[in-house]
């Protein structure tokens, strides 16, 4: 089945007891055992939760992995994922992140002994060296948050996996709808649900998928004894989300082409980031490995941080706020928002300026978002 059948679909059959179409929300805590250790296959819903396990199912099957596992927020899924790194182990990661994520790295490095070299995963020279030096993983966000950045997944896998390391993908931006990282080579996906998945900013959750159904015990058991795990609630949401992901996609993109173009050539903006834009230095990457291009354009106004502000407070359709994915167009200042954890010297050297707005495109009409970006350009 094609992707838009397999949204709605897989892995979400009508509930076998009533023929309800949407998964139940079982909010149970525990479940009755018919003696100790002889139960229906949930005893606590940290350990097990039936409309958790529909969610995880249906995500392993849309990232074509083995195993999935659900959590209580992006972080929650890499701080589960990290556990299973003890010290000494080392990281090699794209020097381009999240700031939530990259405040994670840190804390493991300097609390716990964990080394995190941060690189340039564009350049396979680049991760050659870093895996000249042994490394227990390999972390990849593609495309970047803010700036838009690509990593060859398959030829960064071959050289980790020769290496010896395990390679993780943060796959938020891209989502399976447009990239699947695991048939790439990448051995484990990273998922913040809270955003594409999720897709109507009302919930708060992450997720792991797993090439492999043996590397995912381990992350099982973490997840229970770790315990960052989404309510029933969230699940289903996420689950609803996930049904409309293939047409919210299309209409991001398309929201996104017509921003991104328009802000290209608008003599105010320094660089427009958006790998749908043949100016993109991996343009040509972005069409090999992904199946489109998203809904996050990034844009460097000229005036720094003042015009930046002026630009964000002349906005009308987009709403200022944190996150992205939602069917609502959003504008984040990273520098003091998203970012604001990472050092001001590390932040500017890998080109994250005060004058970068990061624009999460909705699925309104894109003619109204290009003329709401051009009318706050015009007082920026």
């Amino acid at each position: 089945m094609r992707l838009r059948t397999r949204l709605i679909h897989d892995a979400q059959p009508p509930d076998p007891l009533t023929g309800a179409v949407n998964p139940p929300i079982y909010l149970s805590s525990t479940f009755r055992q018919f003696s100790p250790g002889r139960n229906q296959g949930y005893v606590y819903s940290r350990t097990g939760n039936p409309t958790r396990s529909v969610l995880e199912a249906a995500l392993a099957s849309l990232e074509t992995g083995k195993t999935g596992l659900a959590f209580s927020s992006g972080l929650g899924a890499l701080t589960t994922l990290l556990e299973n790194f003890p010290s000494k182990s080392r990281i090699v990661a794209g020097d381009d992140l999240y700031g939530g994520t990259w405040r994670l790295f840190d804390h493991h490095r300097r609390q716990f002994g964990v080394r995190t070299d941060f690189i340039d995963t564009g350049s396979i020279d680049a991760v050659e060296r870093a895996l000249e030096e042994p490394a227990d993983l390999v972390y990849l966000e593609t495309p970047t948050n803010p700036l838009l950045k690509l990593t060859d997944i398959s030829a960064v896998a071959r050289r980790a996996h020769r290496a010896g390391a395990v390679v993780a993908v943060d796959n938020t931006f891209a989502t399976p709808a447009l990239q699947r990282p695991l048939e790439l080579g990448a051995d484990i996906v990273l998922h913040s649900t809270t955003k594409y998945l999720g897709g109507h900013s009302d919930i708060i959750g992450g997720a792991l998928v797993f090439r492999e159904r043996r590397s995912a015990r381990r992350y099982a058991w973490l997840q229970n004894a770790v315990g960052a795990v989404p309510s029933p609630v969230d699940a289903y949401l996420v689950l609803r989300g996930l049904r409309t992901l293939g047409v919210r996609m299309e209409a991001h993109e398309e929201s996104a082409r017509a921003v991104a173009a328009a802000l290209s050539r608008h003599p105010k903006v320094r660089a427009t980031h958006y790998p749908g834009l043949a100016s993109h230095p991996q343009h040509a990457l972005a069409r090999r490995q992904m199946d489109g291009y998203g809904g996050i354009v990034s844009v460097d106004v000229r005036g720094g941080k003042a015009a930046a502000l002026r630009f964000l407070r002349g906005l009308k359709v987009f709403t200022l706020a944190e996150s992205l994915g939602g069917v609502e167009s959003l504008a984040d200042h990273p520098a003091t928002m998203t970012h604001a954890s990472v050092p001001e010297a590390e932040r500017l050297a890998h080109g994250v300026t005060d004058g970068l707005v990061r624009l999460s495109c909705g699925i309104e009409d894109p003619a109204d978002l290009v003329d709401d970006v051009r009318e706050a350009l015009r007082g920026a």
